[in-house]
């Protein structure tokens, strides 16, 4: 075997706090790539629920209050991770949101390791544009990783970056609890009697919490518009104490007599046992998405997506393919491609089924993300910058 001078990366994933969002998960997601290849890494936030994976892992820990916009705290947290660094021959920090990014990037420098950051989101910029000074730490990584298309017109659109230093990599799904071939029986027969599964109609199903730049709204009008009306809606996501919006949309299924049609439901606890019990899973955001987990979620249940056409879905669905892109805010639109979806003849069907799950393998895996990201890690510490 080749002995190889490459040096490896000893890395440091900053973040706000590990609780249960989808920055969380992926912080995790690349602790675990990054152990599993012998790779010395560490992570530092506040804490949180997923605190206990990272120990599963053996992989330490720094608490600090790294969710803090004190400039204060946010400096003294600077000083304390620039000691870790130090102390634990880190070469690599990767910062995930604005505040810690702040510290981590002053750590950083510091230290005079090399500083990436992953831009999940479009922030907000404020009025008249004052917050992009706060935003603007995300583009001063080396690299900058953007999770779509959409993400990466953003920053260019609205922060003076050198293109040559974004890098593409999408956010993924967990094939091993989003497969079909996984859900139990038991499981089936507990979202059935759950959300009240009728044996006799398909079954259309919108996840996401209750807001409305989700679109349940939109959903609920394109339901009044269909031709075919053999199907049953779930509506089901964590309603965050909207209480005037979720009326708004049970008293807009009452004005367009769907109330036998549709069921509101709250926090969904199985995804995946969920999708496979429905025929068709719609993301509906009016808004654009930084990626669309549930896109390509379903996707990988083998299920009929339909999705807004913009965002990230953009990325993830080969429209007529893999799913269906109807026009964002469009509820007539979205009516059209519901009706194309329930009057799919079966081996039509099967044929989008089996090329959506190969367009997950294919793009949109745990492992192509993390292998991507350990690349970004690996050229950086090589690098002769």
């Amino acid at each position: 075997m080749k002995k190889t001078n490459k040096k490896e990366p000893v890395v440091l994933q900053v973040l706000p706090e590990l609780e249960m969002g989808g920055v969380e998960i992926g912080t995790v997601e690349i602790a675990a790539a990054l152990q599993e290849k012998g790779i010395k890494n560490f992570v530092a936030s506040q804490g949180g629920r997923l605190t206990h994976e990272l120990k599963r892992l053996k992989v330490k820990h720094l608490t600090l209050p790294l969710k803090s916009k004190n400039i204060f705290t946010m400096l003294k947290n600077a000083k304390a991770l620039e000691k870790f660094i130090r102390e634990n021959g880190v070469n690599i920090v990767h910062a995930r949101s604005r505040a810690p990014a702040w510290s981590a990037y002053w750590a950083a420098k510091k230290a005079g390791v090399p500083f990436v950051t992953t831009f999940h989101g479009t922030y907000g910029l404020g009025p008249w544009g004052i917050k992009k000074f706060y935003n603007r730490v995300m583009t001063y990584g080396r690299k900058v990783i953007v999770i779509s298309n959409h993400i990466r017109q953003h920053v260019l659109k609205n922060y003076k970056t050198d293109e040559n230093k974004l890098v593409l990599i999408h956010r993924c799904v967990d094939t091993s609890k989003y497969n079909p071939d996984v859900i139990s029986a038991e499981r089936i027969v507990e979202q059935v009697q759950e959300y009240n599964i009728p044996d006799d109609r398909p079954v259309i199903v919108l996840i996401g919490r209750i807001t409305r730049w989700k679109g349940q709204h939109l959903l609920v009008k394109a339901l009044s518009k269909m031709k075919n009306q053999n199907y049953y809606c779930i509506i089901a996501g964590d309603e965050q104490g909207r209480v005037n919006y979720v009326n708004e949309i049970k008293n807009l299924a009452k004005k367009y007599k769907l109330e036998n049609r549709i069921g509101f439901y709250g926090k969904v606890f199985d995804t995946p046992a969920l999708m496979m019990v429905s025929n068709i899973v719609l993301s509906t955001a009016v808004e654009p998405e930084a990626f669309g987990r549930i896109s390509v979620e379903g996707q990988a249940m083998g299920k009929i997506v339909i999705a807004s056409n913009i965002g990230g879905s953009l990325d993830t669905i080969v429209d007529g393919k893999t799913g269906r892109l109807f026009e964002s805010n469009n509820a007539q639109s979205l009516a059209e491609a519901l009706d194309w979806a329930l009057n799919l003849p079966p081996k039509e069907k099967e044929k989008i089924s089996k090329a959506a799950i190969k367009n997950v393998k294919d793009n949109f895996t745990k492992q192509i993300m993390c292998d991507k990201t350990v690349d970004v890690y690996y050229d950086l510490v090589n690098s002769k910058e």
